[in-house]
């Protein structure tokens, strides 16, 4: 199994890319729907970050390559803005590596 990097790729109601008025119970199905679309493709889904005054979403995700991750939306036809390679710090990270 290739080593999995971290990505988060963004949607935004502005952009078509997120739908608009999402109630709590469709966000869950579309959720759950993602998660067996990432297992398909070797995706990890970690977090799905909502901001929903400003009408945007982040899904944080591990996978091999973001090619995966595009992928993954695109079993569900989730349109994304754009998919980033991130990487992680935190304290531990800052400790660990002193």
């Amino acid at each position: 199994m290739p080593a999995l990097r971290f990505f988060i790729d963004t949607h935004d109601t502005a952009n078509g890319t997120l739908p608009a008025g999402l109630t709590p119970s469709q966000l869950a199905e579309f959720y759950a729907a993602y998660r067996a679309a990432c297992a398909e493709e070797g995706v990890v889904p970690l977090r799905l970050l909502l901001a929903g005054q400003a009408g945007r979403a982040y899904c944080y995700t591990m996978a091999p390559d973001a090619e995966a991750v595009r992928r993954a939306h695109a079993r569900i036809g989730l349109p994304f803005d754009d998919i980033a390679e991130v990487s992680t710090l935190t304290p531990a990270d800052t400790f660990l590596a002193a």
